[in-house]
């Protein structure tokens, strides 16, 4: 039977702008995203029959059909009909590693590493392109977590752009366990309190006007300015965020007072830091554990990654 470990990153926004609403309830967007080594292990087992079967031990991930990675399954054997009869179905084990419901796009590459490896299994020979493209039916993310790295993504998040990856850099995330931010609420708030129109000022390609937005951290990115990089971490989501949990205000606070600017990642609650060596980034989770003694509160150090999913082993 044929099997596939896959290894999925999470993901980071250094930049997210909301330029404005859009008529089918998104948002159009203006983001750098950057994948980091803080990864979920996916294993897939081709099986005889033509089911799909998930998998996970954590407790708040869902194990039926409203699993993205489940949907990513299911959408390419609504898509490709032919290889699923010819190869069967496929049982779904998702490690987890990354915090869930925490603004790192954890179900969104689970579901990338569902895709690549399908794509695999099935031998449909899908380039990056159209794996991008099944990946926007199922969410803004899923398309970023196909390829990884460094990139400028606009529209909803679908329309990317690659940046020079970002030398020699460490990231310090803190969340607290029981924590959680609903990503529909806060861009509906969003919404409703700051922006007047229901509809973006978009081209006709989609593509709003990225110097207006983002040219300045991708400009900064472009001369390995890490200094200015960190100057110009931005999130418009915590508008809405912090004020409603104090927790998160806290946490980058403290990382101010660290010396280190924190921003929130997505729609939170994780709240994150960049620092220019591991010893700096150990350095700083000792402080802020210091600094808020809370068993609650969860931290990891990572570093920045060229790339999205990887193949870790197979079998065929």
């Amino acid at each position: 039977m044929r099997s596939y470990s896959l290894l999925a990153s999470a993901k980071i926004n250094l930049y997210l702008e909301i330029i404005g609403a859009r008529p089918d309830g998104y948002h159009d967007l203006a983001m750098v995203l950057q994948s980091i080594d803080l990864v979920d292990q996916i294993d897939l087992c081709q099986l005889e029959t033509n089911t799909i079967y998930l998998h996970c031990s954590h407790p708040e991930v869902p194990q039926d059909e409203s699993n993205l990675a489940y949907k990513a399954a299911a959408l390419m054997a609504e898509k490709f009909p032919d290889a699923f009869t010819k190869y069967g179905g496929v049982d779904i084990t998702i490690h987890k590693r990354i915090p869930v419901g925490a603004g790192l796009a954890g179900g969104s590459t689970n579901a990338a590493a569902v895709l690549v490896g399908l794509n695999l299994m099935w031998e449909l020979g899908l380039d990056q392109k159209q794996l991008q493209y099944l990946g926007s039916l199922l969410g803004s993310d899923v398309p970023f977590c196909i390829v990884g790295g460094t990139m400028l993504a606009t529209g909803r998040g679908e329309y990317l752009t690659p940046l020079p990856p970002i030398d020699n850099f460490y990231v310090v995330l803190a969340k607290y366990r029981s924590l959680s931010v609903s990503t529909a609420w806060a861009y509906q708030t969003y919404r409703h309190q700051y922006l007047r129109s229901n509809v973006s000022n978009t081209s006709a390609t989609g593509h709003p006007n990225l110097q207006a937005y983002s040219g300045k951290i991708v400009s900064a990115i472009a001369r390995q300015n890490q200094m200015q990089i960190y100057q110009l971490l931005h999130n418009d989501l915590e508008r809405v965020v912090l004020p409603i949990y104090p927790q998160v205000q806290q946490l980058r606070e403290e990382f101010q007072s660290l010396g280190c600017p924190g921003i929130m990642s997505g729609s939170g609650p994780t709240v994150f830091a960049l620092t220019k060596s591991p010893t700096q980034a150990q350095q700083v989770v000792e402080a802020l554990s210091a600094a808020i003694p809370d068993p609650d509160l969860d931290m990891w150090v990572s570093q920045g990654t060229n790339s999205s999913i990887r193949v870790l082993s197979f079998e065929n």
